[in-house]
């Protein structure tokens, strides 16, 4: 039987686990829905630019698990907030910007906004402040 300090870190990690495979999964979503915003030639860096802020999300997560102190980590999770925050304004630009690929773009606003969240609260644990 494992101890309750046991099962929380196996919580943790599994917790973690899933977290990194849900930005993967985004990534890959924004990555499918690019081509849909390059049918619009005025899209088109727009595409390449969410493609990029959305990558920057999961990579500095992943980034983070291999920083030398609890500050470097800390500051690879507000990368990613950022990420996150830019990632939600290009989303919105494409929601206002073409009716066709609202439905897509709000879905994708909608998961963003939930990982904000579970950043800005890491941030915030990381910090102490919570």
């Amino acid at each position: 039987m494992q101890s309750a300090k046991t099962k929380i870190q196996n919580d943790k990690e599994k917790f973690k686990r899933e977290f990194i495979a849900r930005l993967i999964a985004l990534t890959v979503r924004v990555l499918r829905f690019a081509p849909e915003l390059r049918k619009d030639k005025s899209l088109w860096a727009v595409a390449d630019q969410l493609i990029r802020c959305t990558g920057s999300i999961g990579a500095n997560v992943v980034e983070a698990k291999g920083s030398a102190s609890t500050r470097d980590y800390t500051h690879f999770f507000e990368i990613a907030l950022k990420s996150a925050n830019e990632t939600k304004y290009w989303l919105v630009v494409v929601r206002e910007y073409s009716v066709g690929l609202r439905e897509e773009a709000n879905s994708i606003l909608d998961e963003v906004d939930q990982i904000g969240k579970i950043l800005g609260s890491s941030v915030l644990t990381l910090k102490g402040k919570r």
